[in-house]
């Protein structure tokens, strides 16, 4: 009887110390899959040349993983744009297992005249991407949202929500507040906002329109919208970038308005200094 005891007492001891190092091991594999998902995404043929010779400045993978972007998620990026940069790699990237939705602006809650046109050029570009290419964009979608009263979903149905150099573009108009909010209602708790923006020196003036933001003024719009600071990352920092720019951040890299013999000077530049924020709904 004692000796059958001590072996089942062995037994046990031996199950106890084997079975953290086996889920320590799977998660380390998931987590590796991941990457190479994340990075097979970031290869795809279908991206486009333009989007592809950018990945130097725009660093995806560091960048996504930063801001825990994982398979299985519902991510919802705002306003791609009809160059579709990050939607050629997230898209692909949760295809299988999970949902990558593009918030874009209402054309039809947009100004009259140009305004209008530009917006429905966008969302008519961006869904030209995903109809080229359905094997990789099949499960994307796309949600309509008014700037004046921004809504991305049903309340706390999102992992994750990215911005991508946008902010100043919400500071400019007036709406920056109402997207935060907009943005703290559709995730749910424990969910994560990224950011990229330009960054200033220092606090910009409201009317401010060179492109940069403070980073400070980007954290107590998130802050006033109930999130928390989860973490910041030099991932897209620049420090080439003097940030006093004639035409501001457009007269860098991608953009380039500038005159054509100061072409190599900008070039050495290369893109703006960005902040990389991460806060997280309580």
């Amino acid at each position: 009887m004692q000796r059958s005891l001590l072996l089942g007492a062995m037994l046990l001891a031996l199950t106890a110390c084997s079975g953290p190092q086996t889920r320590a091991d799977s998660a380390a594999d998931v987590d590796a899959g991941h990457a190479a998902r994340l990075d097979a995404a970031i290869a795809g043929a279908w991206r486009s040349p333009e989007n592809r010779a950018r990945d130097a400045a725009r660093r995806p993978a560091e960048t996504l993983r930063f801001f825990g972007v994982r398979p299985g998620q519902t991510v919802i990026e705002i306003t791609p744009g009809s160059g579709a940069w990050y939607a050629e790699i997230l898209a692909p990237y949760l295809n299988e297992s999970g949902q990558y939705i593009a918030a874009i602006v209402d054309p039809a809650a947009a100004a009259e005249g140009r305004a209008r046109d530009y917006q429905q050029a966008q969302r008519d570009g961006l869904q030209a991407r995903f109809d080229a290419a359905p094997a990789q964009f099949g499960r994307a979608r796309m949600v309509a949202y008014d700037p004046a009263a921004p809504r991305f979903g049903p309340a706390n149905s999102a992992d994750v929500v990215l911005t991508f150099r946008n902010v100043h573009n919400w500071r400019m108009s007036g709406q920056a507040e109402a997207m935060f909010k907009g943005f703290y209602d559709v995730l749910r708790p424990g969910g994560v906002l990224g950011v990229v923006e330009h960054r200033a020196r220092g606090d910009v003036p409201d009317g401010d329109r060179s492109g940069y933001v403070g980073q400070s003024q980007v954290i107590a719009l998130a802050q006033a919208a109930g999130f928390r600071v989860d973490g910041s990352s030099e991932i897209n920092a620049n420090p080439r970038d003097t940030r006093d720019h004639p035409n501001g951040v457009w007269t860098l890299p991608p953009t380039n308005r500038h005159e054509p013999q100061d072409a190599a000077r900008y070039a050495a530049i290369g893109e703006s200094d960005r902040m990389t924020l991460r806060f997280v709904k309580p």
